[in-house]
């Protein structure tokens, strides 16, 4: 049975639905509490067989712990839990998995030395008939596993290879390898662009239409509508209401979501007059291709940034948009680049990022826990890492000034924590993300590098996120932004750049684009804007 609970006395209300009907599942009264955190306090809620459920929330509101718990993965809670009317014991994820349980966990779990298929059935793994591993089966599962989503990469490339995206991609193809009953997603779409969405979208009414029930995490409220059946929102642990998404606006959401009004107004509402001073200038750059790849990353890109200007960089998965990044930013070796890049008309070809962020640059990757973040040490940490310089004097830093120069970062971008000593695995997605940020602000950046700086965050981190990045083109710093949002890149950009197969195939000004426009220059290598009005 659905349920709407007010989140001030959990009074749990019927709504009419399929009345009478078992469900397939039931989690009543489900409380988990960590040391000093109330993450979850007696949530109920309930799914039918090929029901597809979203599951909302600010991070931290409780929607992965709950979900966690389903899984398996913490095995101490209070409450129960019930498949097709009857008690089950979940406290291990083989528990969950012999239950038809399966979890797409939005931190990916795959093992970068093993092949996309030894991580598919990895501890699972197929037998011959003597008992060895029967490693042809498994590849041959795997290729219809990838073919059934549209992936061309062979089974037996090692995950290491792969991009974030086609990761992710890869955990999707994990989940379906076990035909589960119950499915659950943790913002499975975070680092996939539109038309990898699409796809998944796809596989996602196919699973419901055979009976498969899904609960569907995500911040990305308008991919919602014609997916998901059922919406709960949950907030600061408390289960805030279950409804029909039909009945509910997304402004309804939002204010569940937060518990006030928000509105989700980007905060860049005009257009940059952008200035004479030029930047930063790209010229003829190009990326040759490694071993076994089939065309070049990158071929000749050209553009200009000026001082206040956020430009954004658009296309499907594989277009090359961070490798923009990652060339500029010099993690590439030179003689894989040919091109140059000018910083304020000097050239600049950084050959590290070391020497990169000597110059004024500063980048906030797409996968912030292995590239940005170390997160197993603190917050004041990894603030400053980067920047250790400031605070060095021959061999001894001087740690009263770095306390200092930490304490003013977590006020400035408004980091959650109780002290600048807390581990940044403990932090929500957000938070880790404003740390990223912070990290590079201290730098004393004259151009920031963002590869999908809000991928898995909530719609209260997301503004602030936007709010800083207008308050730092305000202050004359320049902005290249990848994003998978095309509502972001509308919002916040000046010009977006579009990208199809490492090819510049677009440029448009703020007002004069619309989200078809950019698919179209995503999709093919014909399309070309030479007007005036869009010259580089």
């Amino acid at each position: 049975m659905n349920t709407i609970a007010g989140a001030g006395n959990n009074e749990v209300l019927p709504v009419s639905r399929e009345d009478g009907k078992i469900p397939l599942l039931e989690m009543v009264k489900i409380t988990k509490r960590f040391p000093g955190v109330q993450a979850l306090n007696e949530v109920s809620l309930s799914i039918q067989a090929g029901e597809v459920r979203a599951l909302l929330g600010e991070n931290g509101a409780g929607k992965s712990t709950l979900m966690n718990i389903l899984d398996g993965v913490f095995s101490e809670y209070g409450g129960e839990i019930l498949i097709d009317g009857r008690t089950v014991s979940i406290h291990t994820p083989r528990d969950a998995q012999k239950l038809g349980i399966a979890m797409i966990h939005q931190e990916l779990n795959l093992v970068p030395e093993l092949s996309i298929a030894d991580n598919i059935f990895l501890g699972r793994e197929l037998r011959t008939n003597w008992g060895t591993l029967d490693r042809k089966r498994m590849r041959q599962e795997t290729a219809a596993l990838l073919a059934e989503l549209d992936i061309v990469i062979p089974p037996d490339r090692p995950v290491r290879l792969l991009r974030l995206a086609e990761q992710q991609l890869i955990e999707v193809a994990k989940a379906l390898s076990l035909k589960a009953r119950i499915l659950i997603m943790d913002e499975p779409t975070s680092a996939l662009a539109d038309a990898e969405v699409a796809r998944l979208f796809r596989i996602i009414h196919r699973l419901s239409a055979s009976g498969v029930a899904i609960f569907y995490i995500s911040h990305r409220l308008e991919e919602l509508l014609g997916l998901a059946h059922t919406v709960t929102v949950l907030r600061d642990g408390e289960l805030i209401g279950t409804h029909q998404l039909t009945s509910v606006t997304r402004s309804d959401l939002i204010r569940m979501m937060v518990g006030r009004p928000l509105h989700e107004v980007f905060p860049k509402t005009e257009e940059t007059s952008l200035p004479e001073q030029e930047l930063l200038r790209v010229e003829h750059l190009s990326l040759n291709r490694r071993e076994g790849e089939s065309h070049r990353p990158l071929y000749d890109i050209s553009f200009r940034l000026c001082a206040g200007e956020i430009i954004g960089l658009a296309g499907l998965m594989g277009a090359g948009r961070t490798e923009v990044l990652e060339t500029i930013f010099g993690v590439y070796p030179r003689h894989r680049v040919s091109g140059n890049v000018y910083l304020k008309g000097k050239l600049l070809n950084a050959r590290s990022p070391r020497q990169a962020i000597r110059h004024g640059l500063a980048f906030a990757t797409e996968d912030r826990k292995s590239q940005s973040l170390i997160t197993r040490l603190s917050v004041a940490f990894n603030i400053t890492l980067a920047a250790l310089k400031l605070f060095t004097s021959t061999t001894f830093i001087n740690r009263k000034k770095e306390d200092v120069a930490v304490i003013e970062s977590i006020h400035r971008l408004r980091i959650k924590t109780s002290q600048a000593s807390t581990v940044v695995d403990t932090l929500s997605g957000g938070n880790q993300q404003k740390v990223v940020l912070a990290k590079c602000l201290l730098t004393q950046p004259q151009v920031i590098l963002l590869d999908e700086p809000t991928r898995g965050i909530d719609v209260g981190a997301k503004a602030e996120i936007y709010e800083l990045m207008s308050r730092l083109a305000r202050s004359g710093i320049g902005i290249i932004l990848v994003s998978s949002e095309l509502l972001e890149l509308l919002g916040m950009c000046d010009r977006i750049l579009v990208l199809c197969e490492g090819s510049l195939t677009g440029e448009f000004r703020r007002g004069e684009v619309t989200q078809e426009m950019i698919l179209e220059a995503a999709t093919t290598q014909q399309v070309r804007v030479n007007a005036s009005k869009h010259s580089i």
